[in-house]
């Protein structure tokens, strides 16, 4: 199932990515820094949402206390 989720506190103003048996695919930050959601985005690929969700929760961006992959992993913990 597609799912879109607005962020809070980084650049990327949405994530969508898809969620099925457990397995996120087809992740797409839409802003913040292209080369890094990129890498983000295809680094998780394939990934368990539950491993997704343990390594990617709490990594910050600078003083920010979020960041686009921390983001990517409250929107995947939100859907399980």
């Amino acid at each position: 199932m597609k799912h879109t989720c607005k962020t809070s506190g980084v650049c990327a103003k949405l994530i969508t990515f898809e969620l099925e048996d457990g397995i996120v695919s087809n992740i797409n930050f839409i802003g913040g820094c292209s080369g890094n959601t990129q890498g983000v985005a295809k680094l998780a690929d394939g990934m368990k949402a539950e491993e997704l969700v343990a390594k990617l929760s709490g990594i910050r961006c600078g003083f920010k206390g979020t960041s686009c992959p921390d983001q990517l992993a409250k929107a995947v913990a939100s859907k399980l």
